[in-house]
């Protein structure tokens, strides 16, 4: 019986072996796997399809069915963002390779006509969002990484009932897994007002029931096709400061109004269909209600596990290449892929002003040396590494010279890169980098630069655990 079981582990191995061969994207990452599943077939088999692969066919294979469902191509030129985006896009098509790439990085042309709003913090972030449900008419898609049943979730709850209610179709879409603790009777109480809920988990096949590693990482509100909001804030009481482990809680969130919501409510549409079943009923979206309102450029880049390439990682790619004076990144985890990390040191010896701001305080034990493992890579060449001291942050930001920047949900990690789903508004406007460069600002008078000296002469297993962070960055 033992030695039938021992075949049938090795037997897996060999397959799981020749998938993670075809497969796996990143050569270093196969040889790895590959290694372990014919080494030691019974422990690596079942983590390979858990956390070894890096597209989700399933998904892949639900986003097509919705293409064919709403009969739209979104690769082709007249596709339906391409057809209602382009009416409100005054940018040439002669127009710099920067801007080329960001458009087809987000599959759509660069928009003007659009209003953008810096929420900093937990207060003005939720003030306005919680503002805007209320005030919807139509339509209401919310979706969350992480909503918990505390104070701000019966919050959200409460204008989300509120809304259902007065006739308005509200649509509420959370991950299964960072929602795991919320509460049945929290989901219950959503779905007797009326409320469209739906959680987004990987049971659509048999394999995927246990691919726990693709997370919707989106943090995303629609209002009526008008008003959209993006950026760092999950639904929970950290998010306002109010936790003894965090202390202050810093981060970032965007309100937009304008025509790039409209890649949003696709993105949104897109999640939906996958986390419920094929002929469910879709949610309402208006394409024609956007409204051009402002002044900025924009366009938003939806990112995940499905696309053809790595959308995520080249984004942030792209936004380091193309700076020539200024390069601000806040994000809470620092781990670039090699990739990312070589386009950081050649700015930096360019002569661009790169900065990474980080938190000295971190919400995860595993990154409490993330800091230290990649900084001799960074000041080496010129680059500066500031750590957050008030409390958490959180933000996920880039600032490029006095022309770009973008606020959204990806972190620059490997899991945002390659694993989760994640959407960044990218914005070409003059006025919002000065916006985000006053904010930035603020933040490095709180923060401290971190030295050569902070690192060197540390005891041996500060070098040990800084190594070991190194060495499990590609699982980080």
């Amino acid at each position: 019986m033992l030695n039938a079981a021992l075949l049938v582990a090795f037997i897996a191995g060999i397959l799981s072996a020749i998938d993670a061969l075809l497969r796996v994207r990143n050569p270093q990452g196969a040889t790895a796997w590959i290694l372990g599943l014919i080494a030691v077939p019974v422990i690596t088999v079942p983590l390979y399809w858990m956390f070894g692969r890096v597209r989700y066919h399933d998904y892949i294979g639900a986003k097509a069915r919705l293409r064919e469902r709403l009969n739209i191509d979104l690769n082709a030129d007249n596709g339906l963002l391409a057809t209602f985006t382009a009416d409100h896009s005054n940018v040439p098509s002669d127009v710099a390779s920067e801007l080329r790439g960001f458009s087809a990085l987000a599959n759509t042309p660069w928009c003007d006509g659009h209003e953008l709003q810096l929420l900093i913090d937990g207060e003005a972030t939720f003030d306005a969002i919680l503002s805007a449900i209320d005030a919807a008419q139509s339509y209401a898609l919310i979706q969350y990484y992480t909503v918990r049943d505390d104070e701000i979730g019966a919050r959200f709850s409460g204008a989300m009932q509120r809304a259902s209610k007065r006739g308005v179709h509200v649509y509420f879409l959370y991950d299964e897994i960072g929602s795991y603790e919320l509460s049945s009777s929290y989901k219950k109480t959503l779905i007797a007002a009326g409320v469209q809920s739906a959680p987004f988990s990987g049971t659509r096949s048999l394999l995927g029931r246990f691919r726990i590693n693709f997370r919707n990482h989106r943090k995303i509100v629609l209002i009526d096709g008008k008003q959209a909001f993006i950026g760092g804030l999950n639904v929970g009481d950290e998010y306002l400061g109010n936790s003894a482990k965090f202390a202050q809680w810093r981060d970032t969130h965007l309100a937009i109004h304008g025509p790039a919501i409209l890649g949003l409510q696709m993105s949104f549409l897109e999640d939906w269909a996958f986390g419920n079943d094929d002929d469910a009923e879709l949610p309402i979206v208006d394409w024609q209600a956007v409204e051009r309102t402002g002044q900025h450029e924009a366009l938003i880049v939806s990112t995940g596990p499905a696309d053809e390439v790595e959308t995520c990682g080249l984004t942030f790619t792209h936004a380091i290449e193309c700076a020539q004076e200024r390069l601000w990144i806040a994000s809470p985890y620092f781990v670039p892929d090699p990739r990312v990390l070589s386009s950081l040191q050649l700015a930096a010896m360019r002569g661009v002003d790169v900065r990474i701001l980080l938190p000295r305080r971190t919400d995860n034990p595993i990154f409490r040396f993330v800091p230290y493992a990649y900084f001799p890579d960074v000041e080496q060449v010129g680059g500066k590494v500031f750590l957050y001291e008030p409390g958490f942050m959180h933000q996920k930001v880039i600032l490029v010279d006095d022309s770009y920047a973008s606020v959204g949900t990806a972190n620059l990690d490997n899991r945002s890169f390659r694993l989760n789903f994640e959407t960044i508004c990218v914005a070409r406007s003059t006025r919002f980098a000065d916006e985000v460069a006053t904010m930035l600002e603020a933040d490095f008078t709180d923060s401290t630069q971190l030295q050569a000296e902070d690192i060197n002469n540390q005891p041996w297993y500060f070098d040990v655990a800084v190594a070991a962070t190194r060495l499990m960055a590609p699982t980080l």
